[in-house]
């Protein structure tokens, strides 16, 4: 399945569009700042982007904004946690749009642009890990 096409605004101002990133493998994790298992999942996947410098992944996670008390919460979270890329849905907007159900969600989009997998909150990160290394 292609990966539906989504533009969203980012924690520090700018504008981010899913086709800047398109030929790379793109890690998308939708997140929110009050979910136990998010608080698991993401500094895992912060360490494995730090650790892995590659011009041919791109790691982003998307704070559910719909799913968040106050969107600012979301932003102070990943100010305090994440290095990666944070964009903030608008409401529920990309959550919905890939048909997510759980946080967090990890949808991993190959370099033909579609959808190798989905995983849900119950998700082993190494599963995911897995996934990404034999696309690279």
């Amino acid at each position: 399945m292609q990966a539906p096409h989504f533009e969203l605004p980012a924690i520090d101002g700018s504008h981010y569009h899913l086709k800047q990133d398109l030929g790379k493998i793109i890690v998308l994790t939708f997140w929110a700042s009050w979910c136990p298992d998010c608080s698991r999942d993401l500094p895992k996947k912060e360490h494995f982007s730090q650790s892995l410098n590659r011009e041919d992944l791109k790691m982003l996670t998307i704070n559910v904004a719909g799913r968040e008390g106050n969107t600012e919460e979301g932003v102070a979270f990943a100010n305090k946690f994440l290095t990666q890329p944070t964009l903030i849905d608008r409401g529920t907007e990309v959550f919905d749009l890939y048909q997510a159900t759980s946080l967090p969600t990890t949808v991993v989009i190959n370099k033909q642009g579609q959808i190798e997998a989905k995983f849900g909150d119950k998700a082993d990160v190494m599963e995911i890990m897995k996934t990404i290394g034999t696309l690279l």
